[in-house]
């Protein structure tokens, strides 16, 4: 990459500053209320660059409000221009920057500057990278972060990066889908203006959405890599070029979901005091040793490229409105540009993308990145934040208005119900439904057009009471704003559908579903639920019709026929998918970014092994690479020691010192002592004896590292595609195209329409009838009989008998894969047995 360094100095433009301060102070000064006037306020926040060349810098920092400045280099804004080419995918690299020091103008609680010469990123080449800097009392050296960053190269815990996100929208190839869905941008403040009458069109609801993990969806792990996948399928179906089975499982949605991809935690030594772990200047340069402002300075910069891993919840709110930079193989926001808009020009009709954003909590590390004022206090995540107080409220909206301005289509609110306060006049803790609705209501600017996001809620209030999954109506927010959507019962609850009885013992919530679901995002399997089956304990009551093995078992459970024909071919809502349940791919919770909780996660992780490793897999030579590096080559091995870890963990409640020392006590002497955990005494040590017989708190965290970083490593669905069967694959988009061609199947059950279950100690099975409303189509309406067979016992099935039907008037319009024409030849009376079903329709 291409670095064109200007020689310009960089300075403070005094006219320009003086306009911004006195635009600030009017505000400040206005009849308007506190949170209209931080709205405004916030909308100029972070680093923009302008059209003029110059840019404009605020910063709200209440943690030195009351401070005296003593010295012009107390407080100043410190720039790094690199002087040489970065290369952006290089692993590391040691760069030269130019650094320039210069004061900003303090008003209150804010910092304001209009800077000439710094340089903006662009697609071709990485601009200026800049924060704040104070000394304070004690004379250390402190830094304040661009909370609301475009674009964070290098990580949360280095300088953000000034970026021209106004070129970036001119040069998006989708402009034009903008302007067949929104409307003309009339007021560019209307966001921070209450008064503004203009009709924004809310995008629709999609008729199914595909839940991606942008780190293990492609070979890649990147957008990029993602963005080529759905290039390849574009150009493949506008060609009428076959598609491999794989390839199936990603098309037939309008819409696709991913998981967070807001910055997340780094990896932080708990005892170490090191500021960053991706750029990193020397200790001894002499860059920090008493540069004063207004100088300027060479340094060089170690920056190695971000290589974290997780599944994206475990945010520090910091920096929410870039792109995680692990996820851009390029470290330019505009990939995930270009993500969104090969989607919106998808060859077959452009597919949605949505957003699933992490507000309601912050991880506990956000507490060295954000000021004290964005939180509450502690809660079982990590932080509470203060939704509450007027400018952290609109500085959190602000930060979701630039997220979306990445072109998206949708949002999913992460955790609803965490969105809590304690209001002083009734005395109790209160949900902040208004805050959650002022999320649905952000409005999307792209060019000159405006839209608002169709919105999905996760909230299952009562959560966390005792009791809540039977409790929660996940109806709360739907009923504030009924065009909006809720996860449903069955996608939300942790699902696990790999037991026994799963699906009679779920029936009151089944039954709900077909009720008054529409408004509810349904299915059966993500993110959280497989990860959720991985925990089962391998003694339950398993229902081994579904596989041999524990892996068989699970990819059955959770990418089950007849679970989609119920929900695709029948029932109401809104139904979501998991590309890695599609693709019967590993999946679980796994984090690089972890030190000072690996080894619990660990700890709570170990049945994937049971889950989602067979011994094959493991004994692929490019698998666990890490792991046996450690001297685990073999899988009984691994899965030994780390059950005996888990029970360790549990023992001492989590004291890493305590495992150590049981470790010890029972690897090293054997019989001589009394030993917590008996199955450590028996280890196999062979290959792992250097490793075993060393076993202190680092090597625990070691061997953390490697089991999370090997895992996620075998989650990426790249290793499964050869492996994805045809018939299967096909039978999924059948069912999604048939979801298609009848939309009002997303309606809940009305007038005829029946819907039951057929139960005993062996056996369970649905079944049912729904008629079309009538205004949907021009001839008489059109029927459906349904029945799968949701787990047990082959079953002998009567569908006339339960339905009161003739069947002679009824064909087959679906039927699950493997379930032979020859065997439903008579559909008065035929059998069924574990995961099979059929979709009938009536002969018109």
């Amino acid at each position: 990459m291409t670095v064109g360094i200007s020689s310009a100095a960089i300075a403070l433009v005094d006219d320009a500053t003086q306009t911004l301060l006195d635009w600030a102070e009017a505000i400040a000064e206005s009849d308007e209320t506190y949170f209209h006037k931080a709205q405004k306020i916030a909308r100029r926040l972070g680093a923009h660059y302008r059209q003029d060349g110059l840019t404009e810098l605020g910063f709200w920092v209440p943690e030195l409000a009351g401070e005296v400045i003593q010295s012009e280099r107390t407080l100043y804004l410190e720039v790094f221009t690199p002087l040489a080419p970065i290369q952006v995918h290089e692993p590391e690299q040691t760069i030269a920057f130019r650094c320039d020091r210069l004061s900003l103008m303090q008003q209150g609680e804010y910092v304001w500057g209009v800077v000439a010469g710094m340089q903006a990123g662009t697609r071709d080449q990485i601009g200026s990278l800049y924060w704040l800097r104070y000394v304070d009392p004690q004379e250390n050296l402190q830094t304040i972060y661009d909370v609301l960053a475009y674009s964070l190269p290098y990580g949360v815990f280095a300088p953000a990066e000034l970026y021209d996100v106004v070129r970036s929208q001119q040069q998006r190839a989708d402009l034009d889908y903008f302007r067949q869905t929104a409307t003309p941008n009339l007021d560019p403040n209307r966001a921070a203006d209450a008064d503004a009458e203009v009709e924004i069109p809310r995008i629709p609801s999609p008729r199914n959405i595909l839940q991606l993990h942008v780190s293990t969806a492609s070979k890649e792990g990147t957008l990029a890599g993602l963005t080529q996948v759905y290039q390849t399928i574009s150009d493949k179906l506008a060609a009428g070029t076959p598609l491999t089975p794989a390839e199936h499982n990603y098309i037939g949605y309008d819409a696709v979901q991913l998981l967070p991809l807001e910055p997340t935690i780094e990896y932080r030594q708990e005892f170490q005091n090191f500021e960053h772990e991706f750029f990193s200047i020397a200790a001894d340069d002499p860059h920090l040793q008493g540069a004063h402002i207004a100088e300027t300075t060479q340094t060089k910069v170690t920056l190695r490229k971000p290589n974290t891993h997780n599944w994206g919840y475990d945010v520090p709110i910091h920096g929410s409105a870039a792109t995680n930079p692990a996820l851009l193989g390029s470290l330019r926001p505009d990939e995930m540009i270009d993500f969104v808009a090969t989607l919106h020009n998808f060859s077959q009709g452009p597919i949605q993308v949505i957003y699933d954003l992490v507000y309601g909590h912050a991880d506990n590390q956000c507490q060295d990145l954000i000021n004290r004022q964005f939180l509450k206090g502690p809660n079982m995540y990590g932080q509470d934040l203060n939704h509450q107080l007027p400018t952290v409220r609109a500085i959190l909206l602000e930060m979701q208005r630039r997220k979306i301005n990445t072109g998206i289509d949708g949002i999913r609110v992460d955790g609803g119900q965490d969105f809590r306060w304690f209001n002083p006049m009734t005395g109790r803790v209160e949900q902040d439904d208004a805050y959650l609705l002022a999320m649905s209501d952000v409005v999307q600017e792209i060019e000159d057009c405006q839209r608002l996001l169709f919105t999905i809620f996760e909230d299952g209030r009562p959560w966390p009471q005792e009791g809540w999954e039977e409790t929660s109506t996940y109806r709360d927010l739907i009923e504030l704003r009924p065009e909006s959507y809720q996860w449903g019962p069955l996608i939300f609850a942790h699902n696990t559908p790999v037991l026994e009885k799963f699906w009679d013992q779920k029936w009151q919530r089944v039954s709900e579903v077909m009720i008054h679901g529409e408004q509810w995002i349904t299915g059966c399997a993500n993110h959280d639920t497989v990860r959720r089956g991985n925990q089962i304990d391998p003694q339950s009551a398993i229902n081994w019709n579904l596989g041999k093995t524990l892996p068989e078992v699970l990819h059955n459970g959770y990418d089950n026929p007849a679970i989609k024909l119920w929900v695709y071919g029948f029932s109401p809502g809104l139904p979501m998918d998991f590309i890695n349940a599609l693709m019967r791919a590993p999946w679980g919770f796994f984090r690089n970014t972890d030190d000072r909780y690996g080894v619990k996660v660990v700890s709570e992780e170990v049945g994937f092994l049971d889950w989602q490793v067979e011994p094959t897999a493991y004994q692929q030579p490019a698998a666990f690479i890490r792991l046996k590096a450690l001297g685990f080559w073999d899988l009984e091995q691994l899965q030994q020691f780390a059950h005996s870890l888990r029970d360790a963990m549990l023992k001492t409640d989590y004291d890493l010192e305590a495992v150590a020392q049981i470790c010890q006590r029972c690897i090293n002497n054997g019989d001589t002592e009394v030993c917590e955990v008996p199955a450590l005494q028996t280890l196999q040590k062979p290959q792992t004896e250097v490793f075993l017989n060393n076993l202190d708190v680092p090597a625990l965290k070691t061997f953390a590292m490697a089991f999370m970083e090997d895992m996620h490593d075998f989650s990426n669905v790249s290793h499964v595609l050869e492996q994805v069967d045809l018939e299967q694959a096909q039978f999924g988009l059948i069912l999604r195209q048939y979801r298609h061609a009848h939309p009002w199947l997303r309606h809940n059950l009305a007038g005829s329409d029946r819907f039951n279950r057929i139960t005993d100690d062996q056996r369970t099975a649905f079944y049912g009838l729904r008629t079309a409303p009538s205004e949907s189509t021009d001839s008489s309406p059109k029927q459906i009989a349904f029945v799968a067979h949701m787990g047990g016992d082959p079953l002998t099935v009567t569908l006339g008998d339960w339905l009161q039907l003739d069947l002679n008037e009824w064909k087959v319009a679906i039927a699950t894969p493997g379930l032979e024409a020859d065997q439903i030849a008579d559909l008065r009376c035929f059998e069924l047995t574990d995961s099979q079903g059929l979709l009938l329709e009536r002969v018109e």
